[in-house]
């Protein structure tokens, strides 16, 4: 990285990103935020990406390199998630918009484009709404959505009914982590993300079990996921003025989603598109909640001919 650091910015100790060239940084907003910085030309539109729950900065290794060859390019790790510490107050929704409204302005200094998947989607569009001077553009990947009245997966609604139990959520986590190996639960977060688990990456499984055994130290990690999964589930059961927030964005928006997504049903991707046509979409077959590490070279395929499209002003 070329340009000079951020006050109050110091480099990581953590090199889970390396083998894809990402090198990690520490800031101080208010306690330590880290994020990793792929690079890439400093005289573009910087690119932001934002996990979801329960990911991290990893969660864009597979990609970050190719959207670097055209950008700067970083990947930050939400409060509560990755290198991030957070406590249950600190993890919320609007708490991490929060963050990520300081990351820009302090950090990134230039409006970028957001790249956000799952819960890391509602924080971009939330920032995007309140803050849009801050966003030149918004890629969605499979974001958190109000869900169509409809049975949900089975298993998605056990796992977010134990989330959501005080007490019972809280003893399930430490359980869990306790029980079984890195690499256990690893297995676990694939089968539930991806359509055909067999896609998965062997280097980004091995990179994520080493980050959750290096996540070990960090304090009340239950506490903070179980924070960041009631917020986005109260934001999701009255959804208006998310719904409102959606349709305020003037910013041009590319909405990607997995057809066999089992968490946010492609039925509420398609709601959401039809309810605001002057977004680009794609619907990729066979393909689950994150495309970014289960189709990375189709869905970074699609954000960069699409973004050549915004710059040339062809989109809509």
């Amino acid at each position: 990285m070329s340009s000079p650091l951020p006050k109050m910015t110091h480099e990581s100790e953590w090199s889970f990103a390396a083998p894809w060239h990402g090198k990690g940084f520490v800031t101080d907003l208010d306690g330590p935020v880290h994020w990793i910085d792929f690079g890439g030309p400093e005289d573009g539109t910087p690119l932001v990406f934002v996990h979801g729950l329960g990911g991290s900065h990893l969660n864009w290794a597979l990609i970050g390199e190719a959207m670097a060859r055209g950008r700067r390019t970083v990947a930050l790790d939400l409060r509560g998630f990755g290198l991030s510490p957070g406590t249950r107050q600190t993890t919320t929704v609007h708490a991490n918009v929060r963050l990520l409204d300081r990351f820009l302005r302090e950090v990134i200094g230039a409006p970028a484009i957001l790249v956000g998947n799952s819960m890391g989607g509602m924080v971009s569009v939330l920032q995007t709404h309140a803050a849009p001077e801050t966003v030149a553009a918004l890629v969605l990947v499979d974001p958190a959505l109000p869900v169509p009245r409809r049975l949900p997966d089975p298993g998605v609604a056990a796992t977010f009914l134990v989330y959501a139990a005080p007490g019972v959520g809280e003893f399930s986590m430490r359980t869990m982590q306790a029980r079984l190996a890195p690499a256990e639960v690893v297995d676990r977060i694939i089968k539930l993300c991806f359509a055909d688990p067999g896609r998965a990456d062997p280097r980004m499984l091995a990179a994520s079990a080493a980050l959750i055994e290096g996540r070990r130290p960090i304090p009340k990690k239950e506490e903070a996921f179980l924070g960041a999964a009631r917020s986005l589930m109260r934001v999701l059961v009255k959804p208006t003025n998310y719904i409102s927030a959606m349709g305020g964005i003037d910013a041009p928006v590319l909405l990607i989603h997995g057809e066999e997504d089992r968490l946010v049903p492609v039925a509420a991707a398609r709601k959401a598109s039809a309810a605001n046509p002057s977004w680009e979409t794609a619907f990729l077959p066979g393909v689950g909640h994150t495309p970014q590490l289960e189709a990375p070279e189709q869905t970074a395929q699609i954000i960069t001919e699409w973004l050549a499209r915004v710059r040339s002003g062809t989109t809509g």
